[in-house]
């Protein structure tokens, strides 16, 4: 086991090479640019005395704002200059509009610079790797509004990202952040998104939310998405004839209800448990790329970089099929940027991933709109991301890609996930996912001849700790919901069958599924899964490693081939036990031959069996299917000599349990004559006895030993007085927190997830550290609190 301090050596030669700054040997080689027009003092953008020469910086110059000036970008930019460095501060006014056009934008100090639209150009470092700056140097700061300041509603600032011939296509246009502070935040909205409030026709020309929006606007744009799943190509992406979702602008808003400047083609629901969302994918601050057919930009964060996101439209961005080139990076970061957050940005049309979290810890993602990505959106990238929040974001058309050369997870085909990760220790809560090639939520953590698995991970108490990340449990996966999905909606596989143990399951709740194609794959032993609702899914519960599963309150209705799938679908082979606690088979029946619930052939422990009770069937006169029976496609002959039974437990009254068995299984053939035919329960190969003998098992014994994760988001000192507000999460739920000693205010609680402020007085005293940690409802109190000193 390391600790953050015996790593500190070997940083700078991780972040030196592929990371950050210029390594050692290659300093000599690196140009040294020559600036063409430098400020010299403080003042305007637009006032010539800001600079030398004294003029305003003309159209493909490289410009620097030097370290110890600050500069209002004040203007309209008719033309773009090619290189901007900030050393200094460069701050978008608030009371204009304001646009920027150019190549390279570097927030970085010093006056080294290359036009490397990735790589940082410092030198000089401490052992950790964090550039040192002169004593009182204030970071090179970009200001497009700040957190407690954004850019005002009615205001527009916009930042478009040209390319220039000479610069490297795979690298610029670029947006950087190397070690400085980078605030982009636009006027804040109520909801970015929200469900339907009512059903939406074809020819309606107003939808209705379901609460009336603050901060929305006439001519907004907004994304109303699909209900129903319509027949498709291998994606959706230049496909219109497949989506059902659809983008309008708004001509009027009267409370909830929003009216369209044209009338809808498509019905979106918006009552009952399916309803749609509308999302506004309008911002007043927009970073974008000049040319989204040519030469696409990107952004990127760098280790020791602070700052946020909030409120800002990302439109047209990333460079398709080229490793680190993303809508928003936070590159290799470490935990040195947490408190940074990305709060209500909308990512529109990104050519690679809308927000991609590599090597990053503590980053907060919340209340975000991403819409239209080539290959996976939200996107955590090497399985070493630890304590990551995504609440509340809509992600919409996530586009089948094809593997990015050089990609960390060589067995990620990159084919279209919403959501995709492969460590459990990250949190995903209230989030949605609409009309994605693949995936709305994909789990995948594979140990291959190209990827070890064992990989350095933060521990809860701060230190690291070489780990098989597959054994890592699902730490916090809650109230998630998928619908009009190309084919999955939560898939989570790829481990083969290594997982945690049964103290420490994969903990799953709240799931809803509506829409698709295959509902849940559970291709993971050791699964702890509640509170499911599936509806209008081809497949429920689809190719499940069955290995100590425990499922509770599962309904699956209008399920039109296979609700219940056997072991591993059509290989039928079951690795252990399962119970289901509370199932509700509901809707309309699809016909004679599929069961409910699939009877696996191959029993490989010899102790596996399935254990169900609390099974109820809406209504049963519809449903003509058997309960219990062999599954679809190949019935295969049993391989091992025990069968796996099937136990509907209290079935014939309390105490009165069922045993259905297949008539292929070799142990039970020898005793058929004990077994009877019971139509619907059992179906033409599964027979059923009487039995009182059989207890209902206890698979896993699962406790809670993991502390919560808390993130500072914001500080605002007034007087004598500190105002501190953060957001705590865990595995169950939050049950305190302490910020240097105060108990914080719990603003919003839900789905494991805290939001909080506090008052710290600070006396006389000019500079103070906060420290924030949180304690959960079982005690466990959070080891590796999160300091700040300002």
């Amino acid at each position: 086991m390391k600790t953050l301090s015996t790593l500190a050596a070997l940083v700078p030669l991780v972040i030196s090479g592929f990371a950050s700054p210029v390594r050692a040997e290659d300093r000599g080689r690196v140009k040294r640019l020559t600036f063409d027009v430098r400020s010299v003092k403080d003042g305007k953008w637009s006032d010539a005395a800001t600079w030398k020469p004294a003029r305003v910086p003309r159209a493909g110059e490289r410009v620097i704002v030097t370290s110890g000036t600050r500069v209002e970008f004040d203007v309209v930019t008719t033309k773009p200059i090619r290189l901007l460095q900030v050393a200094g501060t460069l701050a978008f006014s608030r009371t204009k509009d304001t646009q920027l056009d150019c190549g390279i934008i570097k927030i970085q100090g010093g006056e080294d610079c290359s036009e490397s639209g990735f790589a940082c150009d410092f030198h000089n470092v401490n052992a950790f790797g964090e550039p040192i700056l002169p004593p009182k140097t204030k970071l090179p700061t970009l200001e497009v509004g700040t957190r407690d300041r954004p850019i005002p509603a009615g205001v527009t600032a916009r930042v478009r990202l040209h390319h220039f011939q000479g610069m490297n296509v795979d690298d610029a246009p670029a947006l950087v952040c190397c070690s400085g502070r980078m605030e982009i935040h636009g006027a804040p909205l109520s909801r970015t998104w929200d469900k339907l409030g009512a059903d939406a026709n074809p020819g309606d020309r107003v939808v209705t939310l379901a609460a009336a929006p603050t901060g929305w606007r006439s001519g907004d744009e907004i994304l109303v998405t699909g209900s129903e799943r319509k027949s498709r190509a291998r994606t959706f992406r230049g496909d219109p004839d497949s989506v059902a979702s659809e983008v309008r602008r708004i001509v009027r808003i009267d409370g909830a209800r929003i009216e369209l400047d044209k009338p809808l083609e498509e019905g979106h629901w918006g009552s009952g448990i399916r309803r749609s969302e509308v999302a506004n994918l309008s911002r007043n601050v927009v970073i974008e790329s000049a040319d989204p057919e040519g030469a696409r930009g990107h952004t990127i964060y760098h280790r020791f970089s602070h700052g946020g996101l909030s409120f800002a439209r990302f439109a047209h961005l990333g460079k398709e099929r080229t490793l680190g080139r993303y809508a928003i990076h936070f590159h290799l970061v470490g935990d040195t940027m947490r408190g940074a957050e990305v709060r209500g940005v909308a990512i529109v049309d990104s050519h690679n991933r809308w927000i991609t979290v590599h090597g990053t810890q503590y980053l907060v993602v919340r209340d975000c709109v991403g819409y239209g990505s080539v290959g996976h959106g939200f996107f955590l990238e090497d399985g070493t991301e630890v304590y990551n929040l995504f609440d509340r974001n809509l992600a919409v058309q996530a586009y089948r890609g094809r593997r990015i050369p050089k990609q960390v997870m060589r067995f990620d085909p990159n084919d279209g996930a919403a959501f995709w990760w492969a460590n459990g220790r990250n949190a995903f809560v209230r989030n949605v996912t609409c009309e994605n090639d693949e995936y709305g939520y994909r789990y995948d953590s594979q140990m291959r001849s190209n990827f070890d698995s064992r990989l350095s991970v933060l521990q809860p108490d701060g230190t690291e700790k070489t780990v098989d990340i597959r054994k890592i449990p699902m730490w916090l996966f809650r109230d998630n919901e998928a619908h009009t999905e190309g084919l999955y909606a939560y898939a989570f596989s790829g481990t083969d069958g290594e997982g945690p143990d049964v103290k420490h399951p994969h903990h799953l709740k709240g799931l809803r599924a509506w829409e698709v194609h295959y509902a849940l794959r559970a291709q993971l032993p050791t699964m702890w899964i509640e509170d499911v609702d599936i509806d209008g899914a081809a497949y429920g519960i689809y190719r499940p490693w069955f290995d100590n599963h425990v499922y509770r309150n599962l309904r699956i209705a209008n399920t039109a081939a296979e609700p219940f799938n056997r072991g591993l679908d059509d290989r039928s082979t079951q690795h252990g036990s399962i119970t289901v606690d509370g199932l509700t088979f509901g809707g309309k029946g699809y016909g004679r031959s599929m069961p409910l619930i699939q009877i696996s052939a191959n029993n490989l422990s010899g102790k596996a069996a399935s254990h169900f009770r609390h099974v109820r069937i809406e209504d049963r006169k519809r449903e003509p299917r058997p309960l219990v029976n062999l599954g679809g496609g190949p019935r295969l002959d049993p391989k091992t000599e025990r069968s796996v039974p099937v136990y509907l437990h209290d079935w014939y009254g309390v105490g009165r349990h069922a045993e259905i068995v297949s008539t292929r299984a070799k142990d039970v053939k020898s005793k058929i004559g004990e077994y009877r035919e019971d139509r619907p329960l059992t179906g033409d190969e599964s027979r059923v006895r009487e039995v009182g003998d059989v207890e209902f098992p206890k698979l896993l014994a699962p406790i809670d030993d993991s502390p919560p994760a808390s993130v500072i988001l914001g500080t605002q000192r007034s007087g004598d007085r500190v105002l501190v507000e953060g957001v705590s999460f865990d595995n169950t739920s939050v049950a305190r927190v302490a910020v240097s000693g105060v108990a914080a205010k719990l603003v919003e609680k839900a789905s494991g997830v805290v939001y909080w402020s506090a008052e710290i007085p600070t006396g006389a005293r000019k500079s103070i550290e906060v420290r924030a940690h949180a304690t959960d409802a079982a005690g466990n109190t959070e080891q590796n609190s999160h300091r700040l000193s300002f």
